[in-house]
């Protein structure tokens, strides 16, 4: 107890303060401005107290700091409740407990709360920065947690020693991780307070949606193929589909799952492969066209669009076959039909009076009037480019006829209003089109600057047929890449054209990934995988037990033996003076462990006075090696043939 109330003294207060800096600097765009300028004033108000040696606060102060805190929080947030209000909170306290700080046990309660704040770092992020960061304050805290019990070291020997404690229980930590039974779904899978903004495909089209995503080099998914990766042409990443058209946007209508399996077939040699989607806040799942196979917990909707029974919040891996030359919707439902031929009741007259021509040229041959259309974009020169003009409210008739400048949601819109003008069912489809393969690790990368939009139109005999308007005009976005399509000179992120940084690029993304993969996203599915791999045929919860048992175990009598065995080797004097203490112990003479060498030599030297001098010419020798500024190795050898020599 006497311990426990020790006063702390200033180098154990600035140890302190610099883990509780490093413990609450990360989180500081995660909590309110006001409340990070009052933490930092905290922490300077504690430093000028160890420094002046003031006196800390009264009580009362503190009191009304906690409380005029937790009334911010309450108001900035609505709530205490919940992971970011949670988090400010002990912000708060973390700041408001330095001001307090007078015994040995606000020290240990101060680095356990920087311990917690550390976790707290992963509930926001789980990069490979966060944990390295997330491992340096642990060390230093650490430290700080040993300064609390002994200041004396140097912070150079703290860190020693705190760096040697985390070595020691690497181990266990690895053991844990690989063994310990683990849980469905990802690794800080907590509810969140409020959906957070994510990047990427949205429900609706509008001219820009696309081009926007054009600015962001952010992974939208990484895809392993079993086999060889399909040419570039091919890479059609199915998402939303958008029947709906008012005139300005084109949107999702189908938000729920009609199918739990695929209701077509298709022929030839399924491509199977394994998608790493990253969280994007929405329902649907981006598949190679056509699915062949849909994933767990997931449906097709009625437009074959694949969507999962949760909004994808978190990293989700899931593995999936696809059919190039599947035939889809052949016998089509007459209701969707009809709303593929849905059209505002005016505008763009132009396409319309082109449209109608169609119609009357060809009737009902659908694919006569399919090629005309793509005949007509050919013929108009169209260009694509990620700064087109403005559109007024006949946005098709003024992309086709007069600015001729566009995106893919400008000639997918374009093309099929104007299928839908001739009486052909069509509808847009909006995902990804095409990736790069990382040859580090071999994974098909798909950015968000890879976001298309391309269309579809239902032909009789051969079902919902993919017609892609940009490769009329801009073949090079489909076989190579966007920035391979886009005019030199147009906003493109860097590490879309800088070919320069593309090999250190690929690297860091494997790393990424293997991060992604093995550590964030080491499930149940991944956990049996790797066991099995080692051995473990059918691991279950006691197997894996038992084995962690014992693996622990065996760690922990390594650690045992190799401790021991360091502490016999790194004092060798000691264990002589052990030996000459024992030779006077059988004459009656004693040594007591809290008794030191020169007392215990001038008690020796009275009882035994003929070997006095050889007594403490011993006892010399121990004491200046044992606590002398620079012991010598002769030393050691001639205290040795002191003893060995020693006849009592």
């Amino acid at each position: 107890m006497a311990r426990a109330n020790r006063p702390v003294s200033g180098r154990q207060a600035w140890w302190l303060l610099a883990t509780a800096l490093a413990a609450s600097a990360p989180l500081a765009q995660q909590v309110p401005l006001w409340l990070s300028l009052a933490a930092t004033s905290a922490f300077a108000w504690r430093a000028a107290l160890t420094w002046r040696q003031w006196h800390l606060p009264p009580r009362w102060l503190l009191v009304l700091l906690v409380m005029a805190g937790t009334v911010g929080v309450f108001l900035q947030y609505r709530t205490i409740m919940g992971r970011t209000p949670g988090i400010a909170l002990l912000v708060m306290f973390l700041a408001l407990k330095l001001l307090e700080l007078r015994a040995a046990r606000d020290a240990v309660a101060t680095a356990l709360l920087c311990y917690f704040l550390v976790l707290g770092q992963f509930l926001f992020t789980q990069t490979i920065a966060t944990a390295l960061l997330a491992g340096l304050t642990v060390l230093i805290t650490t430290a700080a947690l040993l300064a609390a019990s002994d200041d004396r070291p140097q912070p150079q020997q703290q860190l020693r020693r705190a760096a040697l404690m985390l070595a020691q229980a690497m181990p266990f930590m690895l053991l844990l991780f690989v063994l310990f039974p683990r849980v469905q779904g990802p690794l800080w899978g907590l509810p969140q307070d409020r959906f957070s903004a994510v990047s990427g495909l949205s429900d609706t089209m509008a001219p820009g949606t696309i081009a926007q995503l054009s600015q962001s080099d952010a992974i939208a998914f990484r895809v392993r193929f079993q086999g060889a990766v399909p040419a570039q042409s091919q890479l059609y990443w199915r998402g939303p589909v958008m029947p709906a058209f008012d005139g300005r946007s084109w949107r999702v209508t189908q938000t729920r799952g009609a199918y739990p399996a695929v209701p077509y077939s298709g022929s030839g040699t399924p491509v199977d492969y394994e998608v790493t989607l990253e969280p994007h806040g929405k329902f649907w799942l981006f598949a190679l066209e056509m699915p062949a196979t849909l994933p767990a917990d997931s449906a097709l909707t009625i437009d074959y669009q694949p969507i999962a029974r949760q909004a994808v919040r978190n990293r989700l891996r899931y593995t999936q076959s696809a059919w190039p030359e599947a035939i889809a919707g052949e016998k089509e439902s007459p209701a969707v039909l009809r709303a593929a031929l849905a059209l505002p009741k005016a505008g763009n007259p132009r396409t319309r009076a082109i449209g109608a021509a169609w119609r009357a040229q060809h009737g009902d041959d659908g694919a006569a009037i399919l090629a005309a259309a793509e005949n007509l974009f050919n013929q108009q020169l169209l260009i694509y480019t990620l700064n087109p003009s403005l559109l007024g409210a006949d946005m098709v008739d003024e992309f086709l006829f007069d600015t001729k400048r566009g995106f893919c949601e400008h000639f997918a819109a374009a093309f099929v209003f104007s299928l839908r003008t001739a009486g052909v069912p069509a509808r847009v489809v909006a995902g990804y089109q095409g990736g790069e393969v990382n040859p580090v690790d071999g994974y098909l990368e798909v950015r968000q600057y890879d976001a298309h939009a391309w269309a579809e139109a239902w032909i009789a005999g051969r079902g919902w047929v993919r017609i892609d308007p940009t490769a009329i005009s801009a073949p090079s976005r489909i076989n190579s890449n966007l920035a391979a399509a886009i005019p030199a000179g147009e906003g493109l992120p860097l590490l879309a054209r800088a070919a320069w940084l593309k090999d250190l690029r690929y690297r860091l993304d494997a790393v990424t990934n293997g991060w992604n993969q093995w550590v964030l996203g080491y499930n149940p599915q991944r956990q049996r995988d790797l066991l099995a791999s080692l051995g473990m045929s059918a691991p279950d919860w006691r197997s894996m037990t038992a084995v962690l048992s014992v693996l622990c175990g065996a760690v922990m009598l390594g650690l045992t033996a190799w401790i021991l065995r360091n502490r016999l080797r790194v004092d060798p004097a000691l264990a002589a003076w052990r030996r000459f203490t024992h030779r006077l112990a059988k004459r009656g003479i004693a040594w007591q462990s809290w008794e030191g060498p020169l007392a215990f030599a001038e008690r020796a030297a009275a009882k035994a006075p003929l070997h006095a001098a050889g007594i403490r010419e011993i006892a010399m020798l121990y004491a200046g090696l044992r606590y002398g500024p620079a012991p010598q190795g002769s030393d050691l050898e001639r205290l040795k043939r002191r003893i060995a020599a020693f006849k009592p």
